[in-house]
């Protein structure tokens, strides 16, 4: 079935096409509006080359676990868009994805993610939606699935990291990186404040299962506010989520968070999140840092026999510049620089955890937040721009990973990534990005 895929896309977007121009004619009489649709695309890949890696093969990026002298040539994400404009107050888009959202390893033996059996990238459904706009004076309400308020990439405000940092071409930003649905099906409302866009809103309630159906009975809670100053250089934005992962039946005498041997998983997650900036066209500098509190999230197995689940936290940090070297005529840069470093702590707690004399072995249930292995992470480059929407970026990706506690600690033992071993992954990569039809 897959082989024929490409051909069914195809011809799905030829009938679409076909489908844009027929009704670009009825022309709405009372309003000149003209409904009309645009084929869009994008694509960013590498050629990349690990010079050095983590002997223990730790983090959960894309470059974890691969062999290091590796060079290869890759795409690491493409794109296929289509976006109708069915009237002045209704549009819809659609958005066909192929990425390399996959855990890396030994070449040929990947087996997770967007890769079929055959290794060849399987083209997903990453936006699928309908927008009312003005639904109320300012507001627009999304049904489908939708970059949710984490990224929020509306069309209408730049307000988030991902917009302002601007290079997801080099790397997701702090919470994408860990997991956090960037894109989920569900209703949103985006909003302003004022006619200016200088305040407005963000709020959404989804699946929180991303491009896949829903397994559960919990939905995810997202809400994002902002605000800009100063004719718009200094961004600052506040986000907010909340899910429940797993919950169990209310047990008397059980505290929800605390000991609960044997019995009910109280198990959740909440993050907050902070953005601000500075954005000139020469040069803009941001800030973003999150706490993530994952209740219940470590269980541990207790010497006397019984299951126990502990909460969490992790923080995270990110640092970013970017800035015109040389410029066109026309004020587009031609040449550019951007630099970002991230400090990543996901340890919060682990020592009150693993100092009680009663544990045995633990174990982390949200992979992406492994309390053993703290990073930080810097990646740095060029951007030379021959013309608009094209673009060639040398940089070094380099991620380096610490254990939370000490080598010497009694418990430290109770797990095998705890060792007191630093280690180093470094890729050198020529990126190349790309978008056209818009």
């Amino acid at each position: 079935m897959h082989k024929h895929l490409p051909i069914i896309i195809c011809s799905l977007i030829f009938l679409l096409s076909n489908k844009s121009n027929a009704q670009t004619t009825e022309k709405d009489t009372t309003t000149g509006f003209k409904p009309h649709g645009q084929l869009w695309g994008a694509a960013f890949g590498d050629f990349a080359y690990k010079g050095n890696a983590d002997n223990l093969n730790r983090g959960v990026n894309q470059y974890s676990g691969t062999p290091i002298n590796t060079n290869m040539f890759q795409w690491r994400r493409v794109y296929l868009g289509y976006n109708y404009e069915i009237s002045k107050h209704f549009t819809a888009e659609l958005l066909l994805s192929a990425e390399n959202d996959f855990q890396s390893g030994v070449l040929g033996q990947t087996t997770a993610g967007d890769i079929l059996a055959n290794n060849k990238f399987a083209p997903f459904l990453k936006w699928c939606n309908l927008r009312w706009k003005n639904i109320w004076k300012g507001t627009d309400l999304v049904l489908g699935q939708v970059n949710n308020p984490a990224i929020g990439i509306t069309g209408r405000n730049s307000q988030t990291s991902e917009e302002v940092w601007a290079y997801r071409s080099i790397e997701k930003t702090v919470s994408d990186i860990r997991g956090t649905p960037v894109y989920d099906l569900g209703a949103e409302l985006q909003g302003w404040f004022d006619d200016k866009g200088n305040y407005g809103y963000d709020v959404m309630v989804g699946n929180g299962q991303g491009d896949r159906p829903e397994k559960d009975m919990y939905k995810w809670f997202y809400a994002d506010v902002y605000a800009k100053f100063f004719d718009k250089k200094l961004v600052i934005d506040l986000y907010k989520d909340y899910e429940r992962l797993n919950w169990c039946v209310y047990v008397p005498g059980v505290k929800p968070g605390t000991e609960s041997p044997n019995g009910a998983w109280y198990h959740d997650r909440n993050m907050t999140k902070l953005f601000a900036a500075w954005t000139t066209t020469k040069l803009t500098i941001g800030f973003e840092g999150f706490r993530n509190t994952i209740m219940g999230d470590v269980k541990v197995t207790g010497k006397d026999g019984n299951t126990y689940y502990r909460s969490t936290n992790a923080m995270d940090m990110s640092i970013f510049v970017r800035g015109r070297i040389l410029s066109y005529k026309n004020g587009n840069p031609k040449l550019g620089f951007f630099v970002r470093y991230d400090n990543y702590d996901p340890s919060g707690n682990l020592n009150t955890i693993v100092s009680d004399a009663n544990i045995k072995s633990y174990i982390t249930t949200t992979t992406a937040y492994d309390p053993t292995t703290k990073e930080q992470f810097l990646v740095a480059g060029l951007d030379y721009t021959p013309k608009k929407n094209v673009h060639f970026m040398p940089n070094i990706w380099i991620n380096t990973y610490s254990s939370t506690l000490s080598q010497n600690a009694t418990n430290d033992a109770l797990n095998p990534l705890v060792t007191g071993v630093k280690g180093t992954d470094v890729v050198w990569r020529l990126t190349f990005y790309y978008v056209y039809g818009k």
